[in-house]
């Protein structure tokens, strides 16, 4: 298994859970759509040449944010981060991936 953390506008949260459900993500046993997610405050900087969502080429910006984690099977890994790419507002999201030991490993 894996750990996927993305964070995304609270304006698109709903929108990216369901994205990554649909896609396969969020599947523990019997269970689909699973995930968690803490409020925070994102911050950046455009810089040249970007396409920036929110905020100006050069000037700092700061949004309010959901850090939306959730588990997913290797298989469906690569779907579920296309399916984020594609539904997520920002030019560059940030998506981190961690791999999980499973408790019978222990």
């Amino acid at each position: 298994m894996i750990k996927v953390v993305v964070t995304v506008p609270e304006s698109h949260a709903n929108v990216l859970r369901k994205a990554i459900g649909n896609a396969g993500g969020g599947e523990i046993g019997n269970y689909s759509y699973c995930s968690f997610s803490v409020k925070g405050v994102g911050r950046f900087r455009p810089d040249s040449g970007a396409s920036p969502f929110l905020g100006k080429e050069g000037e700092l910006e700061s949004v309010f944010e959901e850090r939306i984690e959730f588990n997913c099977s290797k298989k469906n890994l690569k779907q579920v981060i296309q399916a984020i790419r594609k539904v997520h507002p920002y030019e560059e999201p940030v998506i981190d991936i961690y791999r999980l030991i499973s408790e019978s490993s222990l």
